[in-house]
């Protein structure tokens, strides 16, 4: 009897092992590759909804808009003499404490306005949300240029106190050129970022005009009054005699801004994103 060789014939554990894969038409196994699975973060939803947000940016305006009149109007207006440099300094020193809390007005609408980019983002990016974005980024950047021209008024406020400091301890036409110098600075980078704000209207208002989730001619209006502050800030720099048509430019800023800025506050506090009445 022949004894089976077992190192030929294949046993019965042989049969049940797993092969080792081959090249084929080539030598030697092939390396097992492992795999792992990669973990992606999801973005998680906002946790403040459309309509609290809406609620948010319309308080935002409220605050917005009677911060901004009083410091523009009742401060920058009442006590910068336009031309009289003198009397400009001497009303500052006067009224010290008010031209602080200018100052101190426009820096609150300053923080307000990056609450309020943030929520209008919120409120519209589901009707477009690019263009939401890029709306919101609009607001932010005129943000940071009010913030810049907010350090030129803390400069004039620094100048015309009793212990200002100023250029080789100047006092008299000196100072008071300093004193204007400081607040021109501070109109010149605010109109600058008034133009970007003009864009951020135009985007409001676009949206609006695509979507009808609000009356179409507050659409047409935040479209108008962003147009408006775009072209005054071209005119600021075009026109050698701007103050011949000064009046005119700013009417063309001012009515369709207040109408449209005003509607668009007082319809996000009361009617946007509110749920449809039930029958």
């Amino acid at each position: 009897m022949t004894a089976l060789n077992h190192t030929n014939q294949p046993g019965a554990a042989d049969e049940h092992r797993p092969s080792t894969p081959t090249i084929p038409g080539g030598e030697g196994p092939i390396a097992t590759q492992t795999t792992s699975t990669r973990i992606t973060p999801t973005r998680s939803a906002s946790s403040v909804s459309a309509r609290s947000a809406a609620r948010i940016a319309g308080l935002g305006y409220v605050a917005i808009f009677a911060l901004a009149v009083f410091a523009n109007f009742f401060v920058l207006e009442a006590l910068v003499v336009d031309g009289d440099p003198a009397t400009t300094v001497a009303n500052l020193r006067d009224s010290l404490g008010l031209f602080r809390l200018g100052l101190i007005a426009f820096l609150v609408v300053f923080a307000v306005d990056v609450v309020v980019a943030w929520a209008l983002h919120l409120v519209f990016r589901s009707i477009d949300a690019e263009l939401s974005l890029v709306t919101a980024w609009s607001r932010l950047t005129y943000t940071v240029f009010l913030g810049v021209g907010l350090v030129f008024w803390f400069e004039a406020v620094n100048l015309v106190q009793p212990d200002g400091v100023t250029v080789d301890g100047a006092d008299g036409p000196l100072l008071e050129a300093q004193v204007m110098t400081a607040l021109d600075s501070f109109d010149a980078t605010w109109l600058i970022g008034l133009f970007v704000f003009g864009l951020h209207l135009v985007g409001l208002g676009t949206m609006i005009l695509r979507s009808a989730v609000a009356p179409r001619i507050m659409g047409w209006l935040l479209v108008m009054a962003g147009a408006a502050y775009a072209v005054d800030t071209v005119a600021h720099l075009m026109l050698a005699d701007y103050d011949r048509y000064a009046n005119a430019l700013l009417a063309m800023v001012a009515i369709p801004s207040m109408i449209g800025e005003g509607w668009l506050g007082l319809w996000l506090l009361t009617r946007a994103h509110r749920p449809a009445p039930t029958r």
